[in-house]
């Protein structure tokens, strides 16, 4: 079949079962293929074809609204949708993107790119079909990963005591990025090998109707039986016991079982759970027999080999850098201990797990839970890194505010992927970190310039005892610097100058630093003398060196790879209004009040202007006109 003539999902309804398993493996071969090139979540959607197929064949969406949790693994409802031509703009500049997206298409009910929000949006949508009067079936579709969120257990229990008509697909794959842990996962591969309760409770029944003369009063009485044996099948029971007829493990590659099993779901009143088997990189052997999750989502690929096309040689990942250096002072001290929420191989804490395995806990998908934990711990003397990527961040605001800086703790907190992540789009860029974490008081804030300095801020974090301290640091490759033998500690609230200047000053951190040096460099050229100054700590800042810098009335730019609104730019106007100090002219370039969407970073940050261009620009403009030097 031509999939790029697919403008909807109705062309399934006349499939047999030998066209749809041949659809199965086209799309499967179309995945591989234009994944190789552009890189996705090619885990994740490998494994749910057959599932996808099948719940557009037996519902009618957008009537029907499919709910993808997370979802990276909407590429097989994308191609369904009429989406396959745009596959080669995947997760690029104005292309397709990597997750669901209204705007996309009328079959796209949910956007979302963190995990455990679909069953919270399904009951809200729920309660307006049931207010309205309508008839729908909500089909949310959580992985066993993300049912861990604390978010995901919440709307179990309100979904299960309000008993609202929903089919709750549980894509069981027994991994969210890397392996899950945690007791529900025990619970869940207790489930699986428990064998399928409904059809041998309803083989019971059948038998016990066909004895003559007593069948029917055996089948009547026989309620009780099929109770013990719901417990004697099913360890737990934990869903039924939330209020949900639980319905499973079925195969999610078996049409047959897949179709028997949704017809049965909607004759069933009230929430239905149908725990559903699926093999995550499924029908591309690189990824199905992926045990750590490196597969997930990658880059572009070689398909017949699976090795990922990278670069010969380049300086190490940011990621390792902080882990490594983390594990290198766990050595010398044992109160360190090493958290995260379920993104082990991204954090790049391999190394540190089998070093220390007792001292290396990743809680699953649980962001609130990793920051209340490494509270707990920081109030018994011990050393909490607390490895997060600044996307899911957000999803702790809380706890760092109220568990964490309240109590004025010695929490480390690694914050990856900060400032533009390109591919992954708007759900997952790090601009917020230093907006919602410089009001906390007790706070501290800081960003290296490379992985020299960001190696010595790592053991500033870890021997400061001031209370909690983050160190923001970007995706991706450091610039290959020489990294000194000897760690040291940086003076807390301490920048420093990079380059003299006498006609205007650039504060900038992090990212952003070689593109205010280039600037400084072409407007050298210009006749500009600009000062560029490494303001590494954004919180507390370099007091003592910004009033100096005030005093001279010198024209400012601050420039941050972070949203404008409550950044750094903010907190040195904010410094200039509490001062009194009049005078300076003080601009800032940042991300601007918007949502940044998917693109390469080059791209995005030409896009807003965040450019060496732009700073050139800006100076001039801010930066009085004087007579040319001799």
């Amino acid at each position: 079949m031509d999939l790029l003539s697919i403008k909807d999902p109705s062309f399934l309804k006349n499939m047999n079962q030998a066209e749809l398993e041949q659809l199965s493996e086209e799309i499967r071969k179309f995945l591989i293929g234009k994944l190789s090139t552009t890189g996705g979540h090619i885990g994740p959607n490998l494994g749910v074809v057959e599932l996808t197929i099948a719940l557009h064949k037996e519902f009618n969406s957008p009537q029907d609204k499919i709910i993808w949790d997370v979802g990276h693994q909407s590429y097989v409802h994308k191609i369904l949708t009429g989406r396959a031509g745009e596959f080669d703009t995947l997760r690029q500049y104005r292309g397709l993107c990597g997750f669901p997206k209204r705007i996309e298409s009328e079959h796209d009910v949910w956007e979302t790119g963190h995990s455990s929000t679909s069953l919270s949006a399904a009951m809200g949508m729920a309660i307006a079909r049931d207010l309205k009067k309508e008839k729908s079936f909500i089909l949310p579709v959580i992985g066993d990963g993300a049912l861990t969120g604390g978010m995901a257990l919440e709307a179990l229990n309100h979904i299960g005591h309000e008993k609202k008509d929903m089919i709750v697909i549980l894509n069981d794959n027994e991994m969210s990025i890397a392996p899950n842990v945690g007791a529900l996962h025990s619970v869940l591969g207790r489930l699986r090998t428990a064998g399928k309760y409904n059809y041998v409770k309803d083989e019971l029944e059948y038998i016990l109707k066909k004895i003559p003369a007593v069948g029917g009063k055996l089948a009547a009485t026989a309620e009780r039986v099929k109770d013990s044996l719901k417990y004697l099948l099913v360890s737990g029971i934990f869903f039924e016991e939330l209020g949900f007829t639980y319905l499973g493990p079925v195969d999610g590659h078996n049409y047959e079982e897949l179709f028997e099993n949704f017809r049965y779901a909607k004759k069933t009143e009230g929430p239905v759970l149908l725990h559903v088997i699926t093999k995550k990189g499924k029908g591309y052997n690189p990824a199905e027999t992926d045990k750590i999750g490196t597969w997930h989502g990658t880059g572009p690929y070689k398909i017949e080999t699976g090795a990922f096309v990278k670069p010969l040689q380049s300086p190490p990942a940011w990621s390792k850098l902080v882990s490594e250096t983390v594990r290198r002072l766990a050595r010398e001290d044992e109160r360190i201990v090493a958290i995260t929420p379920a993104m082990p191989v991204g954090s790049k804490l391999e190394g540190f797990a089998s070093e220390f395995p007792d001292r290396m806990y990743d809680v699953g998908i649980a962001e609130q839970h990793a920051a209340t934990t490494a509270a707990g711990l920081a109030t018994q003397d011990m050393k909490p890194f607390l490895a997060i990527y600044s996307t899911f961040l957000q999803r702790a605001y809380d706890q760092v505010l109220h568990d964490i800086c309240r109590m004025n703790l010695n929490v480390f907190l690694g914050i990856d992927r900060a400032g533009l992540v390109g591919a992954d789009g708007e759900t997952h860029q790090g601009v917020f970190d230093i907006a919602f974490l410089r009001p906390m008081p007790n706070m501290v804030l800081m960003m290296p310039k490379d992985e020299n300095e960001g190696q010595h801020m790592v053991n500033t974090a870890i021997k400061y005892n001031g209370g909690p301290i983050a160190m923001r640091f970007p995706r991706g490759n450091g610039l290959g610097v020489q990294l000194d033998d000897e760690l040291k500690q940086i003076p807390i609230g301490s920048w420093e100058v990079l380059k003299e200047g006498n006609d205007a000053v650039i504060l900038t951190f992090g990212t952003t630093i070689p593109m205010a040096l280039e600037a400084a460099v072409i407007l050298e050229k210009q006749d500009y003398s600009v000062r560029v100054i490494n303001a590494r700590f954004i919180k507390p800042m370099d007091e003592k060196m910004l009033n100096s810098i005030l005093d001279t009335k010198l024209p400012i730019l601050t420039i941050e790879e972070a949203v404008l609104q409550g950044g750094f730019g903010s907190a040195v106007l904010e410094f200039a209004h509490e001062h009194g100090t009049h005078g300076s002219i003080i601009e800032r370039m940042g991300i601007p009040d918007e949502f940044i969407e998917h693109g390469s970073v080059d791209k995005l940050l030409e896009d807003i202007g965040l450019t060496v261009d732009g700073v050139v620009n800006k100076i001039i403009k801010i930066t009085p006109k004087k007579q040319k030097r001799a």
